[in-house]
């Protein structure tokens, strides 16, 4: 099916260090990437995916459209962190419309909020492999205020918001867009400035989902710490090949400590994963965000997990509009992932 124009939304990655935006068309030949832009944003505007300053990230996303020509207005962009919580559960069997009804009883055992503070959805995933007698369900909850925080931000920016996704969840649908369904398990893995999302898929499923508190962020700080400069001055630092304000060896033991951290996380997360599926291995992982460009880090990630490691092709299955710059897409690729998974969506999707 080819999908009409009206249909179409730009895919917008709201990030705590930058706002990437993405806008795909489905031909009768496949998946076109027409545009991809980014802009950065200054630090503190946006912390852990909660609005801290609304008119810099509203400026920053009309500044980017600007700048890249999008024409469309209605968006998709995802949200995550602490104030997102995703489980799947198993309930006893019931029609759909039974389960959207009583939906807040089951849920409220499962989330950590007032049920009267969050926004719930859901997705029905079949039949209990176990238990005949009951169904998996994939819950979804969402503090409202911070859903509200977003709304305004898009009305301010003069867009028109469609739908609002979760991180880890548009990172697997453009995974499964570019790489199709694996016959083993695939831990997907989103490492951007402050925050990072591990999925783990088996088929076309999502059985672990998790989000942690670590990102690019901290080579920033401790960069800025080392130096005496402000993080935006760190983050150009942080980039250099030959940094004149910190010693290369001095930068090389930031970044050693930092990603050293990361990988005690993730291998903590999967050895939970482990611990509840006895049975699984994980012998693929697939990165993205900006920390997936760390060569020692996806070194050191393969060496203590013993999985294959590689980095996310977000364009890999798409063709690209002759106005794209392939340098600038295959340097920004890691980056792009989250925009171009919800530059998938539609505006009548689920």
């Amino acid at each position: 099916m080819i999908f009409a124009p009206k249909n179409q939304l730009i895919g917008l990655d709201i990030g705590s260090r930058a706002i990437k935006a993405a806008e795909v068309v489905e031909t009768k030949n496949g998946w076109e990437l027409k545009k991809f832009g980014s802009i950065d944003i200054e630090p503190g505007a946006i912390e852990e995916g909660v609005i801290k300053n609304p008119d810099v990230l509203s400026n920053a996303i009309n500044q980017l459209f600007d700048l890249y020509s999008f024409r469309k207005k209605t968006v998709a962009i995802s949200i995550g962190g602490y104030s997102v919580i995703v489980k799947n559960i198993n309930i006893q069997k019931m029609p759909e419309e039974q389960l959207a009804d009583s939906l807040n009883f089951e849920a409220e055992q499962y989330i950590p909020f007032d049920i009267n503070d969050v926004n719930i959805d859901f997705q029905l995933l079949g039949e209990n492999e176990q238990n005949p007698n009951q169904m998996n369900v994939l819950l979804v909850a969402a503090k409202k205020d911070m859903v509200s925080d977003y709304i305004n931000l898009i009305d301010n920016a003069q867009l028109n918001l469609c739908i609002i996704d979760i991180d880890a969840f548009a990172l697997q649908n453009i995974y499964e867009a570019n790489y199709g369904e694996q016959g083993e398990n695939v831990a997907l893995i989103d490492i951007g400035a402050s925050k990072t999302s591990i999925n783990i898929l088996k088929g076309n499923t999502s059985v672990f989902l998790r989000d942690v508190s670590f990102g690019c962020a901290q080579i920033t700080e401790k960069i800025a710490s080392i130096a005496n400069c402000s993080l935006a001055e760190a983050e150009t630092i942080r980039q250099q090949e030959e940094p004149d304000k910190i010693s290369p060896e001095n930068l090389a033991q930031v970044v050693s400590s930092v990603v050293n951290d990361w990988c005690d996380e993730i291998v903590r997360a999967l050895d939970f994963f482990k611990s509840t599926n006895p049975d699984e291995e994980m012998r693929q992982i697939v990165l993205s965000g900006g920390g997936a460009n760390i060569k020692e880090f996806r070194e050191l990630l393969a060496m203590q997990t013993s999985a294959e490691v590689s980095v996310i092709n977000p364009f890999k299955n798409f063709s690209i509009s002759s106005n794209q710059n392939d340098t600038y897409l295959k340097q920004i690729a890691p980056q792009a992932a989250i925009a171009m998974g919800l530059a998938l969506r539609r505006v009548d999707d689920k």
